[in-house]
């Protein structure tokens, strides 16, 4: 009787490990164990949960990005940078045309829009020639468009004496304060606050929006044409279907919801980051899919929920309960291990968790 108990333990054991997956298991814990650390390092509980809650909204339809090219067997869009380019040109180019207020930050997703169709539709073309080698090239695409632009944001002429150097009158600062323009244009929307505890209503449910919109275009006739491409190009082809251009279209959306994501996360961090900021996102951004459970070919927007609020905990609770209980501020050391070890682990493995 007991042996039949035993075994029936590790039968559940064996199927909570092949649902979730042994890395997010591991990971759930971790963050888990911060929050239970938090009252014995003298940290507010609420607080953290808030700060969790906000870094999941600024930073989830980043995330969110990487859905349509997984679908469509393009692979894990290290390319990123080329999205958030094209959201940066419209911040810029939303406050040098003189919008402020809310209203900066629709026009600067209307302004935006262009840019990253143009650039949505050249990368996916290069994407078509080296079938195969997308994730690897997509690399040398981010790279070399933020290094491209680090040059571009010196020499376009902008005038705004918000954004440029005070003293040359051209060149864009590093860092642009969006006071007076779409700082917390969606986190101060419908907020909701509970003493210490604080809820982002409107950025989450822009989110919601986004992800409603993908999972609906993911269940039409071109969504599922996108699935069928990347689960089996071949008979994908066979059945009629324009895999090139299935393909393109969806890095085209990619690159899209990776500008309208770069957005969010700047209404509510409130700057504009330039030159070789992009790049600093790339890696966190694809570990966080991974962590949520999808794979180099196959992902969901359970995933990108669960894998954002998994890399956010960390990110933000590592710091806070580490410096308290040992003084020693580890959090950049476990988010690379994070982001890393994921992205080797999704590299290597051939089945992922459960959605």
């Amino acid at each position: 009787m007991e042996k039949t108990n035993t075994l029936e333990s590790k039968t559940v054991f064996r199927q909570i490990l092949d649902r979730f997956g042994l890395p997010r298991l591991i990971i759930a814990g971790f963050v888990l164990l911060l929050f239970i650390l938090c009252p014995v390092a003298d940290v507010d509980v609420a607080t953290q949960i808030t700060n969790v809650i906000n870094r999941f909204s600024w930073n989830a339809v980043l995330v969110l990005a990487m859905v349509p090219m997984i679908h469509s067997g393009c692979g894990l869009n290290f390319g990123l940078p080329l999205g958030i380019i094209a959201g940066l040109l419209g911040a810029t180019l939303s406050i040098e045309f003189g919008f402020t207020g809310d209203v900066s930050f629709f026009m600067a997703i209307l302004i935006a829009t262009p840019f990253a169709v143009l650039f949505g539709a050249g990368y996916g073309w290069l994407l078509n020639k080296i079938k195969g080698g997308e994730m690897m090239i997509a690399t040398y695409v981010g790279f070399s468009i933020m290094s491209f632009m680090c040059m571009g944001w010196l020499l376009l002429p902008y005038s705004s004496p918000t954004m440029v150097y005070g003293l040359s009158g051209n060149g864009l600062r590093p860092t642009i304060s969006l006071d007076g323009f779409y700082n917390q244009t969606l986190a101060s929307l419908g907020r909701i606050s509970i003493g210490k505890f604080q809820i982002p209503l409107g950025t989450i449910a822009f989110f919601a929006l986004l992800a409603l919109g993908v999972w609906a275009f993911l269940h039409t006739k071109t969504g599922t044409a996108m699935t069928a491409v990347g689960s089996n190009p071949t008979f994908a082809r066979a059945a009629g279907i324009n895999v090139d251009r299935i393909r393109t279209l969806s890095v085209i959306m990619s690159t899209w919801l990776g500008a309208i994501g770069i957005l969010v996360y700047e209404q509510g961090f409130g700057f504009i980051q330039l030159y070789n900021s992009p790049n600093n996102l790339t890696m966190p951004t694809v570990a966080a899919i991974l962590i949520g459970g999808a794979s180099v070919n196959k992902a969901s927007i359970s995933n990108v929920i669960i894998g954002t609020i998994l890399f956010q905990g960390i990110v933000t609770l590592t710091p806070t309960v580490m410096n308290s209980m040992i003084h020693m501020d580890m959090s950049e050391v476990i988010r690379i291990i994070v982001s890393n070890g994921m992205i080797l682990y999704a590299l290597t493995r051939k089945t992922e968790g459960s959605k």
